[in-house]
């Protein structure tokens, strides 16, 4: 996975911040999503990479439920977190148990879980 990650790397669009991003989403069925930071001028519209691939694994077809795990590789030496907007994505489709591997160039890994991220969730429970 680290090598697959380093590689996609190449693919993020930073041209801005110079801060690339790449993930991988890994499915129940064994099936994987890749996404990459895309970065706009309108800083707003920027999408991170790992919204990328779990909005690509919902284009698929997959559904809440059918993710497993998440990757997720910073082009640093310092191994960087998921942001809020990431978390909040998140914890709406990766059950509570379920991890997310974080890490920096170098592979270094810092693994969580949904819950451990993402302790007071903002959820359907919050809508009635």
């Amino acid at each position: 996975m680290i090598e697959k990650l380093k590689n996609l790397l190449n693919n993020s669009y930073s041209p801005y911040s110079h801060f690339k991003v790449a993930c991988i989403v890994l499915m129940k069925d064994g099936r994987e999503f890749t996404g990459v930071n895309v970065e706009n001028a309108s800083y707003g519209s920027t999408i991170c990479a790992e919204r990328v691939a779990i909005t690509q694994a919902i284009t698929a077809g997959y559904k809440k439920g059918d993710f497993f795990k998440l990757y997720v590789m910073v082009d640093s030496e310092k191994i960087g977190t998921c942001c809020f907007a990431c978390r909040q994505v998140i914890q709406e489709f990766f059950e509570p148990v379920q991890e997310v591997v974080m890490m920096d160039k170098l592979g270094n890994q810092l693994t969580k879980t949904v819950a451990m991220l993402c302790p007071y969730p903002f959820n359907e429970d919050n809508l009635s």
